[in-house]
């Protein structure tokens, strides 16, 4: 890897594990031990009113507690651009961390205080956390990495997600935190990135592009970049950025009115918010939060479920590093497309095996081949590139809004599929992956037609592009 070096990677570390590892590891931490937390919301709710809850009421208050996670989502994502812009990439990453250790303290104590409300209520900050890195990290990330390797950078930041996914369901297994005691450890656990990223990323300079754009310190900007650069030959990377920061002076501050009726800007904004939706509405949150569920009902046992669920994790994470190594050479259309198009297949013989999995056994178990295969495809376009695609088509006065559109959007879709999935499939059975077919059959089409290739480019030539279409 040409042009990255100790210091740029301690900054891509700081930036990422402090940030992507909370945002995945809250979403796969709730999978295993769920049945033991139903159980204790049950009993707490007796201990203190003497009154046991119905099992809907039980299924409720757990559905909330889960979904919450989305909620503050909605929150954080909302407020990417405003924290970026008053504090900056850096100074809102590490403000950030408040939230996580607000939440992760919330959730530890939850049981000592016999109070699942607490549960709630630490999900929910934990969520705005995770909302707010969603947008920040990958801004910070993309604003700091030389422009070949832009694509590989940003791919770190998914890469973090699928690995923290896979710790916590390893941590989340039986003989480790998932016990009727140890539980709230396992949740409590999201303080340790937080604590590390306040040790580290002190140490890595402001996004230099932020310095100069937002700022105006040139001084200051041509210093973070020699610290992450490793060396002093930064000039051709400042008269890039200088030539942005003029042809910034001349655009008046995006608003959220520009965003909607400038076609320049409003193209790009269709193509950020379409991956991802795309990324969203696939299923794969479908497939993720009730993996155990799914191989269950294709007939296997509960312990060898959970086993099947590591499996796929770790599919997760390896495809996320091929995808890493890989997308500077294939590009992030053509990865995009393989993804959308291959889960489209899929998804389609999935629906076929799990409606005649009772006709042949073979049937429950090459369902299970089909789910990791998925995986496989979601993790080689899918999964990382809507995340730094947004930071990709925009200029840095646009991007803080964008972000914070596209962010927002992909945590109300994951919200809504959390919601609705479970009551839908209640319904369809086994056809309620029909439904993401033809969401998938869409989204292929619409990479295919309007999302341009942005490898090797900069964000100069790529905001360009678009302004010559909108004439």
């Amino acid at each position: 890897m040409q042009g990255l070096n100790g210091r740029l990677a301690f900054a891509i570390a700081a930036a990422a594990l402090g940030s992507a590892f909370q945002h995945g590891y809250n979403i796969g931490v709730v999978n295993s031990p769920g049945e033991l937390i139903r159980t204790w919301i049950n009993d707490s709710h007796y201990n203190r009113t003497g009154e046991a809850l119905s099992s809907p009421a039980v299924t409720l208050i757990w559905s909330w507690a889960v979904s919450v996670f989305c909620i503050g989502g909605i929150i954080g994502g909302s407020l990417t651009g405003i924290l970026a812009e008053r504090m900056g990439r850096k100074g809102a990453l590490l403000f950030n961390n408040v939230f996580a250790i607000i939440g992760g303290l919330l959730e530890a104590f939850t049981k000592t205080a016999n109070s699942y409300e607490m549960l709630i209520a630490g999900r929910l900050f934990i969520g705005i956390n995770c909302g707010l890195n969603g947008g920040l990290a990958p801004m910070y990330l993309s604003e700091i990495s030389p422009v070949h390797l832009r694509g590989a950078v940003g791919t770190v930041y998914q890469l973090v997600v699928t690995i923290s996914i896979l710790v916590s369901q390893i941590l989340g297994m039986e003989s480790l935190l998932g016990t009727p005691t140890l539980w709230p450890i396992l949740l409590g656990l999201t303080i340790v990135p937080a604590a590390y990223q306040l040790i580290a990323l002190p140490f890595c300079p402001e996004s230099p592009k932020y310095t100069l754009l937002n700022k105006g310190k040139e001084i200051e900007s041509q210093r973070a970049l020699t610290w992450l650069r490793g060396t002093l030959e930064v000039h051709d990377e400042m008269d890039e950025m200088r030539a942005e920061f003029e042809a910034m002076k001349l655009v008046p501050k995006t608003t959220l009115k520009e965003m909607l009726t400038n076609p320049s800007l409003r193209a790009p904004m269709n193509i950020a918010v379409m991956m991802m939706l795309a990324q969203q509405l696939s299923g794969i949150n479908a497939v993720m939060y009730f993996s155990t569920d799914i191989f269950m009902s294709a007939g296997l046992t509960a312990e060898t479920s959970q086993y099947a669920t590591l499996g796929m994790g770790g599919m997760n994470v390896l495809m996320t590093v091929v995808s890493l190594a890989i997308i500077e050479k294939a590009g992030r259309k053509t990865l995009m497309l393989i993804g959308l198009v291959g889960m489209m297949f899929d998804v389609i013989l999935l629906t076929v095996c799990l409606a005649l999995k009772d006709v042949a056994t073979w049937l429950a178990y090459f369902s299970i081949v089909l789910i990791i295969v998925y995986v496989v495809f979601f993790a080689t376009g899918p999964g990382s590139i809507p995340w730094f695609l947004v930071t990709e088509l925009f200029n840095s006065s646009a991007r803080p809004m964008a972000t914070a559109i596209a962010v927002t959007v992909n945590w109300v879709a994951n919200f809504i599929v959390g919601l609705g999935f479970l009551p839908i499939q209640e319904l369809l059975g086994p056809y309620v992956f029909i439904i993401f077919a033809v969401f998938l059959a869409f989204f292929s089409w619409f990479t295919w037609k309007k999302v341009p290739e942005t490898k090797n480019k900069t964000i100069e030539e790529i905001s360009a592009m678009f302004r010559q279409q909108s004439y």
